[in-house]
């Protein structure tokens, strides 16, 4: 895309600029690292999201690839008619699903560095179908789950207002029990800003791992037929 440089990974300041949001969540902040924000956050979040599109399309042509505001990328800045308190999100979130509040694969980028993983909707509503298939097909379900070898790699949340880790390395043979339970979970995993991988374009070979491992589970959140979805691949 026109105007979009290779993705090379995210800068340090990127991480230091979350924190700096979170010490001092102001517009005052924000207009001073303007150029940070735009520089070293938001130009190599769509340079990855450009760069991991044909994959993706691959995947499902239904997801959404555009790197957009409000389609793939969060704004930073609340909606303060709703929201009410700090008026930025400490974070950034890139994310791929078909629509909004859609299941959905994910970058989360703040100042504890880099998260890969997947967001699943079990609740009920138009074109979504987790909550009927774990039910329909508890059995395929886990033995997807297990084929994909997600097993005690990532940790399960619970999303509220905010999330909760509820374990740190899930299981599906011991925890199903607890997608049972959540109306809104997540599987992640955390690469600290610390390691190399975040500030290099490794992070974009590691998403299509993760992702392409995931697919199969995602499979089940959006579609009446998982399996034929699964095996069409």
């Amino acid at each position: 895309m026109t105007g979009i440089l290779p993705f090379t990974g995210f800068c340090p300041e990127s991480f230091k600029f979350f924190e700096g949001l979170e010490k001092d969540n102001s517009k005052k902040y924000f207009d001073k690292h303007r150029d940070i924000y735009d520089e070293k956050i938001v130009a190599p979040a769509k340079a990855f999201i450009t760069e991991i599109a044909p994959f993706l399309e691959h995947l499902n042509p239904a997801i959404r690839t555009q790197p957009k505001f409000n389609e793939t990328i969060m704004r930073l800045n609340k909606d303060m008619r709703f929201a009410k308190g700090a008026p930025y999100r400490t974070f950034m979130l890139v994310h791929f699903g078909r629509f909004k509040m859609d299941s959905e694969m994910y970058l989360y980028i703040d100042k504890n560095g880099l998260t890969l993983g997947l967001f699943l909707n079990k609740s009920s509503g138009k074109d979504l179908y987790l909550a009927q298939n774990l039910v329909r097909y508890e059995k395929e379900f886990r033995q997807t789950f297990t084929d994909s070898k997600l097993n005690d790699k990532y940790a399960y949340l619970e999303f509220q207002r905010e999330p909760v880790e509820l374990v740190k390395k899930f299981n599906i043979n011991r925890h199903f029990g607890l997608m049972q339970k959540s109306k809104f979970m997540l599987f992640e995993k955390l690469y600290t800003r610390d390691k190399k991988i975040c500030t290099s374009d490794k992070i974009l070979v590691e998403a299509i791992k993760i992702f392409s491992s995931f697919y199969p589970v995602y499979c089940f959140a959006i579609s009446p037929q998982p399996m034929k979805l699964i095996g069409d691949q």
